[in-house]
């Protein structure tokens, strides 16, 4: 029976995980469509969309991982792409920051995004007398 609950508190902690970085990841393509003047949407897109868009979305990748210094693994999963997609993103900025310009600008976005605070994670929910969360709460 401890042993469940020991687990149970791992999926919890694993579930808040997620969550944190998903709220990272969207915190990070706005910051991105922000200042790269391209819409949020056009940045969430599932598609690839216009280069514009494309750029923004890899910079939001690039950010969630130097930023918020989340594996390429966990920026996968919360963009909803592959590693290797992340991976590319991350490489193509990175040679991207040889511009003194582009280079400031990404400095600037790290930095703020380095400032904010963690969001606010739910509270657990209470407990059922067979130990399960009564209700899940979602962002």
């Amino acid at each position: 029976m401890e042993n469940m609950h020991a687990r149970g508190g791992q999926g919890r902690r694993t579930q808040d995980r997620v969550r944190l970085d998903r709220a990272r990841a969207q915190l990070a393509r706005q910051a991105a469509a922000f200042s790269l003047g391209v819409p949020v949407e056009a940045v969430q897109a599932t598609g690839r969309g216009t280069a514009e868009a494309a750029q923004a979305r890899q910079v939001a990748m690039y950010l969630a991982h130097v930023a918020f210094e989340m594996s390429l693994a966990r920026v996968a999963l919360a963009f909803g792409r592959d590693r290797s997609t992340v991976a590319h993103a991350c490489h193509k900025i990175e040679d991207m920051r040889d511009d003194a310009g582009f280079d400031a600008r990404l400095d600037d976005l790290e930095t703020s995004l380095r400032a904010m605070p963690s969001p606010a994670l739910p509270a657990a929910a209470p407990l059922n007398a067979d130990g399960r969360h009564r209700a899940e709460l979602c962002w």
